[in-house]
Order: C-alpha cells, then sequence, then structure tokens
C-alpha cells in the first residue's frame, strides 16, 4: 500500500495496482515495483509502514481504525489503544426499554465469558456423542454400560465443568487469553507444551 504526499500531507491512498497521474503525466503501475523508494518519494508517493504495536488480539478486543500520518520522512498507519471486549453479559437498560430496544434486565449481548464456556460445553457434548450409544443401549435393553466408558464420559464433565471454572475465574481478557496458551512445561530435549485450561481426557 502506497501513499500520495502533497505539501507534507496525505492526500490520496494508493493500492498499486493501477497507474497514476501525476502533474498531467501517467506513470505506469510499474513505479510500484520497479523504481526505487527514493525515485517514488521524489514523486510524493510513499510506501505505507504499518506499525501493529497497538493492535491486539481480536478475539478478545477491538481495535481501532488504523491513521495514517507523514512525519520525518515516512507514511505509517498505526491503531490507537485497543478497547477490550466485555468479559459478560450486557444487558439492556431502563432507557433501552423506553426506546423499544428490549427489556430492562435481558440480555443484549453474550460476553466473552459465556460465549467460551458454552463452546467447552459443545467440545464436551461432541466427545460425549460417540459413546451415547451405550447410554441408549441401556435404557433400552439394560445391558451395563462398560466401566472405561462410565469413567470416561465423568471424566468429560469433571473436565468440562473444571475449564467452565478456570473461565469464570479470568479477572480479565487477557487472563482468559492465557487460558489458551501452551508453554513448555517440559526440557527443551524432552518438551511438554501444556495451556492452564488443560484437555480432555482421550477417548477409549
Amino acid at each position: 500500500m502506497f501513499a500520495l504526499v502533497q505539501d507534507g500531507s496525505i492526500t490520496k491512498h494508493l493500492s498499486g495496482n493501477r497507474g497514476i497521474t501525476l502533474n498531467d503525466i501517467q506513470y505506469p503501475q510499474n513505479i510500484f515495483t520497479l523504481w526505487s523508494a527514493a525515485e517514488r518519494e521524489a514523486k510524493g508517493i510513499y510506501e505505507v509502514v504499518f506499525d501493529n504495536t497497538n493492535k491486539k488480539d481480536e478475539a478478545y478486543y477491538t481495535n481501532t481504525n488504523q491513521s495514517f500520518a507523514f512525519a520525518g520522512g515516512a507514511v505509517t498507519a498505526s491503531y490507537g489503544s485497543a478497547t477490550a471486549k466485555s468479559l459478560t453479559d450486557t444487558l439492556f437498560t431502563a432507557q433501552d426499554e423506553i426506546d423499544g430496544k428490549g427489556t430492562e434486565g435481558e440480555v443484549s449481548a453474550r460476553g466473552l465469558k459465556f460465549q467460551h464456556k458454552e463452546r467447552i460445553k459443545q467440545q464436551a457434548a461432541g466427545r460425549l456423542q460417540n459413546t451415547d450409544w451405550y447410554v441408549v443401549r441401556k435404557a433400552d435393553s439394560g445391558t451395563a454400560v462398560p466401566s472405561a466408558i462410565t469413567t470416561y464420559r465423568a471424566a468429560v464433565r469433571t473436565k468440562s465443568g473444571q475449564m467452565e471454572t478456570a473461565i469464570d475465574n479470568a479477572a480479565n481478557v487477557d487472563a482468559l487469553a492465557v487460558l489458551y496458551e501452551y508453554v513448555n512445561t517440559g526440557t527443551e530435549e524432552n518438551p511438554v507444551m501444556e495451556r492452564p485450561l488443560g484437555e480432555f481426557p482421550e477417548a477409549v
């Protein structure tokens, strides 16, 4: 991405996939690929430098739009301060009810904790699904469920509950994100990659 700078100000953003007319002179597309940076900048065309210092994981934060600035002989695109997404549900207010947007106290948007716990519940349900037929068979015919299956199903439910508790206990979005980050709890020679949230038990 490029920008056209005239009189010290950015006047136009350029994609670099087509030619450009400057002072009634048509320049071909290859001005962006074959010309040197110095040659382009002599015409006021600067390649945009992207500064992602303030950009954060969009799963947990809402980033601002990029702002463009020309300073020190460079055009920079940067983000403002990101805003953490809400961990808790957002509820309709009395004013919302007056405005017809919803009923006071009802959920208007689900928070990250609810979303992550729902995901855990779905994952647990998916793991139990393959052994549900044992339970159905027992209900239909009285055939006992193998003990290994019973133990596995109980372990999945226990782990699901532990994961949901860990999510509930997250103090902020950064603490929530850390639950999913794998770290080496072993050695460099024998790495063991684990995450604080843990894993569901292996299927039997």
